[in-house]
C-alpha cells in the first residue's frame, strides 16, 4: 500500500491483517454487538453462536485500517471454543498480546475488539436470559 509503513507490525499482525479469519455474517446470531470508534473510523461487527455455555463460532466484519482488521481476526481465534464466562474476561491487552503488540497509536484496536466482545455478550444474555 502506497504510504503506508508496516514496519511497527507483527507478522502475526500482517497475517491476521492479510488472511483475516472467521469473516462473515451469521443468520440468526445467538448474540450480536458492534463497536466503533469515532476518531479513527473503525468499526466491528460481531456475532457469536454458542452451544452449551462455549462459543461455537464467532464471525466478524469489520472496517478500518490493518491493525483492527488484525484484532478483530484475533479475536474470533480466541473467541472460538472460550466459555461465556472466558470471553468476558477478555481483555484487550490479551487480543493486543495475542498478536504479538500493537504499536502505541494502534492499541485503540484491541479495545475495539474488547468493546465490541461486551457488546455481543450482552445481546446474548438478553436474548438468552438465565
Amino acid at each position: 500500500m502506497p504510504g503506508y509503513s508496516f514496519t511497527n507490525y507483527s507478522d502475526v499482525i500482517l497475517d491476521h491483517f492479510e488472511n483475516p479469519r472467521n469473516v462473515g455474517e451469521m443468520d440468526l446470531p445467538d448474540g450480536a454487538g458492534s463497536a466503533g470508534n469515532p476518531a479513527c473510523g473503525d468499526v466491528l461487527e460481531l456475532s457469536l453462536r454458542v452451544v452449551d455455555g462455549r462459543i461455537q463460532q464467532a464471525l466478524f466484519r469489520a472496517s478500518g485500517c490493518g491493525a483492527a482488521i488484525a484484532s478483530s481476526s484475533m479475536l474470533t481465534v480466541l473467541l472460538t471454543g472460550a466459555t461465556l464466562e472466558e470471553a468476558a474476561a477478555l481483555t484487550n491487552q490479551q487480543v493486543a498480546e495475542a498478536l504479538g503488540g500493537l504499536p502505541p497509536t494502534k492499541v485503540h484496536c484491541s479495545v475495539l475488539a474488547e468493546d465490541a466482545i461486551r457488546s455481543a455478550l450482552a445481546d446474548y444474555r438478553r436474548r438468552h436470559p438465565a
